[in-house]
């Protein structure tokens, strides 16, 4: 997957990288973030069509809310079937396991 470039149009999205030098798989996270906290709908046919619904999920859900703009947690909760109440609100880590959880 990580032979696929962004299209030029991200740009804006992701300002303050150097789009050309993104990965794919290794900056998933921050390209789901910014396609769905400022995306149009060209970005998110695109997001659809790289990451599978489910990938795109699985990430919004692995994430704290606080990554994403509130209008767009009910947005999400519309679109990808994600219950508002499924969002990991608070979360810290040790050595990448997770030790607390609201939705734990």
């Amino acid at each position: 997957m990580s032979t696929v470039v962004l299209p030029e149009n991200f740009k804006p999205l992701l300002w303050s990288y150097d789009i050309s030098k993104i990965d794919l798989e290794k900056d998933k996270n921050r390209i789901i973030v910014n396609v769905i906290n400022y995306g149009d709908l060209s970005h998110w046919r695109w997001l659809l069509k790289t990451y599978s619904i489910e990938e795109v999920k699985k990430t919004i859900l692995s994430l704290p809310s606080s990554e994403f703009r509130p209008q767009v947690l009910k947005l999400i909760s519309l679109l990808l079937d994600i219950p508002q109440n499924a969002y990991d609100t608070y979360r810290i880590t040790n050595r990448g396991r997770k030790i607390v959880s609201a939705t734990a």
